[in-house]
């Protein structure tokens, strides 16, 4: 307990994140089993994607607001053209596994048993998906989302035309 006591007085913002994701995964997983169950039971990858999707709106506003609330410089809107460009990256990351336990590994009905298949589906996106994505995107959030002032100033003077003199001959 002593640990995880140090690990959010040292990294806020990770504390933050992950409570943030953990409400995100909540909303996912309502979306993504009541359209899987009861709408499009046939796309499965399709009602996952939609769950993260909405969560991923979600966590846009409850990153910038809370997890991530010192920082953020830049114009709201390259923030949010890099939250989403992020997003889609981790939408892909998180959506792969499920769609290689379904549709590379075969394990869908009727190959397999209906409980067979949604403990797959379960681990395979859900929580395998989950775990790369989250990886994925609390270090694209640092680093290029709302990285940390130093680090944008880093990154604006590198983009920023040269202002030396430029030797003349």
């Amino acid at each position: 307990m002593q640990a995880v006591i140090k690990l959010i007085r040292e990294h806020p913002s990770a504390a933050r994140f992950l409570v943030v994701g953990g409400i995100g995964f909540v909303i996912t997983m309502v979306i993504n089993y009541g359209l899987k169950l009861f709408v499009i039971p046939q796309h499965p990858v399709t009602a996952l994607a939609l769950g993260i999707i909405v969560a991923t709106v979600f966590s846009y506003w409850m990153n910038k607001k809370w997890s991530f609330d010192d920082r953020g410089e830049r114009h709201t809107a390259h923030e949010m053209l890099l939250f989403v460009i992020v997003s889609v990256i981790g939408v892909g990351l998180n959506s792969a596994p499920l769609y290689l336990s379904r549709y590379g590994f075969g394990l869908e009905v009727p190959n397999v048993s209906r409980t067979t298949q949604e403990i797959a589906d379960f681990v395979s996106g859900p929580i395998i998906g989950t775990m790369l994505a989250m990886v994925f995107r609390y270090w694209a959030m640092n680093k290029w989302v709302f990285p940390k002032r130093a680090e944008l100033v880093d990154v604006l003077s590198t983009t920023s035309p040269s202002t030396s003199p430029t030797p003349t001959v």
